[in-house]
């Protein structure tokens, strides 16, 4: 199989299900930023810091595979075959927040993304998946979603949220607090 079709030089592409969209679709933007923030988590599995945390990451990993599979089929076409995502999915996500949280400090302001360069990656794949989450939430206004992406885009944000506090304890770095002028 070659990597190249030629079939998208146009500036159109396939869903799963056959119907073809221009690459400017919101369907389009909402499983591409799905894989820019699966990058991103590549990226934090592959921080020495995570080392520990590497399996999960993974699992993190084929969720958002399974989530962009999701994004990319054709609304309606139930017969395509494609994992799928489960409510124990989004409460694995806050299980592992709450076991970091009860290990962090409480949290007394708020915190500048920065500190670490691993720290820095786990605050840009959370605006990646919050900016994921906007995208599906408008896709969700035009076309069926399932609820459950949402749902688990939003708790992954707070999971890398805590995930940067963690990191940044765990390499005994201290936050950076913001300070308002006033």
């Amino acid at each position: 199989m070659k990597i190249y079709t030629k079939t998208g030089d146009q500036g159109i592409t396939s869903l799963l299900g056959g119907t073809r969209v221009p690459k400017s679709d919101l369907r389009i933007d909402a499983y591409g930023t799905i894989d820019e923030l699966n990058s991103y988590m590549g990226l934090l599995r592959d921080q020495e810091v995570n080392e520990k945390r590497a399996d999960f990451l993974k699992e993190i990993q084929d969720r958002l595979f399974t989530i962009g599979a999701e994004l990319a089929t054709v609304p309606g076409k139930d017969k395509v075959k494609k994992p799928d995502l489960h409510t124990e999915d989004v409460e694995v996500l806050e299980q592992e927040m709450d076991i970091m949280d009860a290990q962090l400090p409480a949290l007394q302001a708020f915190i500048l993304p920065g500190g670490h360069q691993s720290v820095s990656f786990a605050h840009l794949a959370r605006t990646v998946c919050r900016r994921a989450e906007r995208i599906v939430v408008e896709l969700a206004s035009y076309e069926p979603v399932n609820d459950l992406i949402i749902q688990y885009l939003n708790r992954l944000s707070d999971y890398l949220f805590v995930l940067g506090r963690k990191m940044a304890q765990e390499l005994n770095v201290e936050e950076v607090t913001w300070k308002p002028r006033l």
